[in-house]
């Protein structure tokens, strides 16, 4: 980092926008808009930095859409930065660095890794930068200056609830689709839904469990061998609606699609869609755009004015389903299509 602090400002933006240790950084300044991924930037001096996990999941691009549409109306610069894969701790570090050197005022980041990312991001607090996590909170929360993000661990309990009065007293045989070890958000999530559902860890209702990644593809494969391993299963938690779909396809293929109740996390369009087509029974909606537009908003109010961002912002969750179950409250797809992202 030292040696990179003393290179020229023209210099540091090139560094900057050149993609690093498996990470791709975009809009760095004005007219750097060419190319996929790139943001908008606006006329002012302040910088705002996104770093998401990925740069396919829908979620995090209606995130990013969401930071250039703000950017832009606040007139300020944006770079962008994605790990290749879920999980890319070393590159979402690389990431910090070049923005902090590029003289980034403030970093919004949704953590691959939500302990192994603190370091780094102390760092960046210390230089003087507004550090913001989106979505997924550090471990620990108080690493970051702020939280803006969907309370998942309600998320998780709605649709555990959801699934609990659908079951209607029948012996439930869970199969749990989770997300990867050190994800604070999908262990919220997984631990929503047991209390939702009214169990705890390692509850013998709970018959098989598998991490995904949040992939569909990786979400087949593990409802596969979960049904190997207990072909009676009839209840799926899922971290998130590509992982359900997966199960969905895993399940049809066993003739058992019918049967089983699906629920999941997200509120994507396509999961929307598969929810009114009866594929997932329920999913718990939220909100990517409005976390990363009120993450930039309150890096410009720090940029103006040196006021922090602190503590926690909910921004929001809603249980959707055409079959509304007593005691539980939900939306119907038409609510949820006209609000889904993706």
């Amino acid at each position: 980092m030292s040696r990179t602090a003393r290179l020229p400002l023209s210099l540091l933006r090139a560094a900057a926008c050149t993609g690093i240790a498996a990470l791709t950084l975009t809009a760095c300044g004005p007219g750097s808009g060419s190319g996929s991924g790139s943001a908008s930037a606006g006329s002012g001096d302040v910088k705002v930095g996104l770093i998401t996990k990925t740069d396919t999941n829908p979620f995090f691009v209606k995130m990013k859409e969401g930071a250039e549409k703000a950017a832009k109306a606040e007139g300020v610069k944006l770079m962008t930065a994605a790990g290749k894969f879920d999980g890319d701790n070393a590159g979402q570090v690389t990431a910090i660095e070049n923005m902090v050197a590029s003289g980034a005022k403030g970093i919004l980041i949704t953590p691959s890794d939500s302990k192994a990312i603190v370091p780094a991001i102390e760092k960046a607090k210390a230089k003087g930068v507004l550090v913001i996590a989106l979505d997924t909170p550090t471990e620990p929360e108080s690493a970051v200056d702020a939280l803006f993000a969907t309370d998942n661990l309600k998320a998780g309990e709605l649709i555990g609830e959801y699934a609990k009065a659908a079951m209607q007293g029948k012996t439930a045989k869970i199969a749990t689709l989770d997300l990867a070890p050190g994800v604070s958000v999908g262990v919220q999530r997984h631990n929503g839904f047991l209390k939702g559902f009214g169990i705890e860890e390692k509850d013998p209702a709970v018959v098989c469990s598998q991490d995904t990644g949040g992939d569909q593809a990786k979400g087949q494969t593990a409802m596969e061998n979960c049904l190997q391993k207990e072909p009676g299963i009839n209840v799926v938690y899922t971290i998130n609606e590509p992982a359900a779909l997966g199960a969905y396809t895993a399940l049809k293929a066993k003739g058992r699609e019918k049967d089983v109740l699906i629920v999941s996390v997200d509120g994507g369009c396509t999961g929307t869609t598969a929810v009114k087509e009866g594929k997932i029974a329920a999913t718990s909606q939220q909100y990517p755009l409005k976390m990363a537009a009120e993450g930039v908003k309150a890096v410009v109010t720090y940029a103006k004015d040196g006021k922090k961002a602190s503590g926690y912002t909910d921004t929001g969750v809603t249980l959707i389903s055409d079959k509304p179950q007593d005691g539980v409250t939900s939306k119907d797809t038409a609510y949820g299509l006209e609000n889904c992202w993706g």
